[in-house]
């Protein structure tokens, strides 16, 4: 390709043009500098010094004077929330939702940042009518898992389960607590006087029906069971009680604890104390805790005698040593009154004064703890108490699982 002169006329002309521009551009950024309160300067001054609160109040100051800052505006309300100051955060977020002139989606993302804070602040009816606003916009999904939340905190199971629904109609993921919500209607059914069982008996197969979509596991299963046990006990049914308690044995065997004294006292209305005492020593050979051993040695005790009772004592506590069985074990000799000194483990001991010695060890070793937060309770409970997560909890003490 041949050079032709005018060619050397670009350069100068591009060169031109790039400075015109840069100086355009330099200009423009001035005046909006120059447009930006001085509180906004500050606040970023009091960040950079590490001074997070007079920043806040800079900003809030540039808020007032500047109403147009809708970034501003979200930051603040969101470091509000987050600080624990919840009437700022609604106050700055209610702000935003007075303006006419908001544009649709900040109007959505503010009307998502007020239902937020209403929950935070445990104003759950105005949390609830804020997520419902949003409920068919983009924010959808997290507005009904929100929902979901509330209505579980509320024990409202009925519309935890129809956001559920809403829920899965949306987005395909397991909800495994749902067994659990159909478990909880069932449990409040049998409860009720008089009790519906048409109804209850419902709640239980749509518990098994929602396990089974979303995974069951062996705390749905072994609830399930439970539940359908107690159903056929308040109906006179003790086989039917026995043959689900059983179930429990092998669908969920580290649940056996939790039905041992049941199913032994079902076994023994129907005048089998021996299979019912033989099947869960049996249990216990497979799959040993300290609930089930605490049954068995209660169970032998008055159905044998001392002597079998402490001969399986002695040789499941060599397999499994734990001071709690110990305790147990200790607290149920003491309870027995008239028997013969050489009935005993030891012969002429103080019994007593041994089971207070082991007692003030084992007290805080006789709990169920929850592997998320680690609240601790002498019952077992399906959902915790303190972080009301579901299914968080261990069937096996303290002692066991450390």
């Amino acid at each position: 390709m041949d050079f032709e002169p005018w060619w050397l006329i670009i350069v100068p002309v591009l060169f031109g043009l790039g400075w015109l521009a840069a100086r355009f551009d330099f200009r423009q950024m001035l005046s909006e500098t120059r447009a930006l309160p001085d509180s906004y300067f500050k606040g970023l001054n009091f960040l950079l010094n590490e001074e997070p609160d007079r920043a806040i109040d800079a900003f809030v100051e540039v808020a007032k004077l500047d109403p147009e800052t809708t970034e501003l505006h979200f930051a603040l309300g969101s470091l509000f929330r987050r600080r624990g100051e919840i009437e700022r955060a609604i106050r700055v977020h209610q702000s935003l939702l007075s303006r006419e002139d908001l544009p649709l989606p900040d109007r959505e993302n503010a009307q998502l940042e007020l239902a937020q804070d209403f929950l935070k602040a445990g104003l759950l009816d105005r949390a609830e009518q804020s997520f419902q606003a949003i409920i068919h916009t983009r924010h959808a999904q997290e507005a009904i898992r929100a929902l979901v939340r509330i209505y579980e905190s509320e024990h409202d199971w009925s519309r935890a389960i129809d956001a559920v629904q809403q829920l899965r109609s949306r987005v395909e993921e397991p909800v495994p607590q749902l067994a659990h919500y159909h478990c909880e209607q069932a449990q409040a059914l049998l409860e009720a006087d008089p009790v519906d069982f048409d109804a209850a008996a419902q709640a239980l197969d749509a518990a098994d029906h929602a396990a089974q979509q979303n995974g069951a596991t062996p705390a749905s299963e072994a609830r399930v069971r439970l539940l359908r046990a107690q159903w056929s006990a308040r109906r006179g049914d003790l086989e039917s009680q026995r043959i689900y308690l059983q179930d429990v044995l092998s669908a969920a065997p580290d649940y056996a604890g939790l039905v041992a004294g049941p199913l032994l006292a079902c076994y023994d209305t129907l005048g089998r104390g021996d299979e019912g005492l033989a099947l869960l020593q049996a249990q216990y050979a497979r799959v040993p805790t300290l609930d089930l051993f605490n049954v068995i040695f209660r169970a032998l005790r008055v159905q044998a005698g001392a002597e079998p009772a402490w001969a399986f004592a002695r040789e499941a506590l060599r397999a499994h040593p734990s001071l709690l069985g110990l305790d147990r074990l200790l607290e149920v000799e003491l309870s027995q009154e008239g028997e013969a000194a050489d009935n005993r483990l030891v012969p002429g001991a103080d019994l007593g004064l041994l089971r207070s010695l082991i007692h003030k060890h084992t007290q805080r070793l006789d709990r169920y703890a929850c592997s998320q937060c680690g609240f601790e309770a002498r019952r077992y409970y399906w959902q915790c108490p303190g972080c009301n997560a579901w299914e968080t909890y261990r069937p096996r003490r303290l002692e066991e699982i450390r």
